[in-house]
């Protein structure tokens, strides 16, 4: 945030303003507001200055900023969750619940050993480790998603048909005799040339499409496990910093799959995976996945 950022925030405090409107009133009352509004505008100035150039106040209202920030992206992550849940078909919603009520059932095992005292308090399956369980459960949500637009694009495009549109034109390009000069000739030679090369870039775009299928695939299974492991950690192990670390080691190990879902947000359309993540293991089980 800039200075100028800072000194309209401090100008906009309720109690400066109050301040401020307050010594206006008594300098116009006091009969000389020559002198006495000078004096206020002079003493707005210093305080205003003072607060804005402030580290505490600065870091305070960065931290405001930040949480506006926080709860807009939050909106965001709810409404591509949202979004997500309804366009799923049913398999797929069953996969996403059975996965998250391991979790809440490993949850509810560690509060329960809680409250009858075989583990310590507030060791298992801690805040922290939920919220990273959460992100987890969130990327392997947008990677399904990512499977299923990609399964939908595979089931519409055949390849065997774009091949047999590629070897098509070249065969009629071979039928042109390459002495043929005629403006008939070499505009059907263009003609044919281009469709060739469409439909080459449709075929690396269909083959590179199956390559992210199979790729998307793999990584489910791979983060399913992840995630079921971690969870079973937060129960049997008394020790939220090495749970934490394998939490962070298997977010890290999916920047690669995280790039690969950027990558191909034209075609799931939810927008670039931010730091925000929506709050997955606390909420209730859907009734979508009934839907068929």
């Amino acid at each position: 945030m800039s200075l100028t950022k800072y000194v309209r925030s401090a100008f906009q405090i309720r109690w400066n303003l109050l301040t401020l409107f307050g010594g206006i009133g008594v300098s116009i009352l006091s009969g000389r507001p020559d002198i006495a509004l000078p004096l206020v505008a002079a003493a707005e100035v210093g305080f205003l200055t003072m607060l804005a150039s402030h580290p505490k106040f600065q870091r305070a209202m960065d931290a405001q900023d930040a949480a506006v920030e926080r709860s807009k992206n939050s909106q965001s992550a709810n409404v591509v969750l949202r979004q997500i849940l309804k366009q799923l078909p049913a398999p797929f919603l069953t996969r996403y619940e059975r996965l998250r009520t391991s979790c809440q059932d490993l949850r509810q095992i560690a509060n329960d050993l809680q409250q009858s005292g075989t583990l310590e308090s507030g060791q298992p399956l801690e805040s922290f480790q939920i919220a990273g369980l959460d992100r987890l459960i969130w990327i392997f949500l947008r990677l399904m998603f990512t499977q299923f637009t990609l399964g939908k694009f595979l089931e519409r495009t055949k390849r065997d048909r774009i091949v047999n549109d590629i070897e098509l034109a070249q065969t009629r390009l071979g039928e042109i005799p390459p002495t043929d000069e005629s403006p008939h000739a070499q505009k059907m030679r263009r003609t044919l040339h281009d469709n060739v090369q469409t439909c080459q870039e449709r075929l690396a775009n269909f083959d590179k499409a199956q390559a992210n299928y199979e790729f998307v695939g793999h990584e489910l299974n791979r983060l399913e496990n992840k995630i079921k492991s971690l969870a079973e950690l937060g129960v049997n192990r008394q020790e939220p910093d090495y749970i934490s670390s394998q939490v962070d080691t298997v977010a890290r190990s999916l920047l690669d799959t995280e790039k690969t879902m950027n990558e191909l947000d034209f075609a799931t359309g939810l927008g670039p995976l931010n730091d925000e993540t929506p709050d997955l293991i606390h909420q209730p089980l859907l009734q979508a996945t009934q839907k068929t």
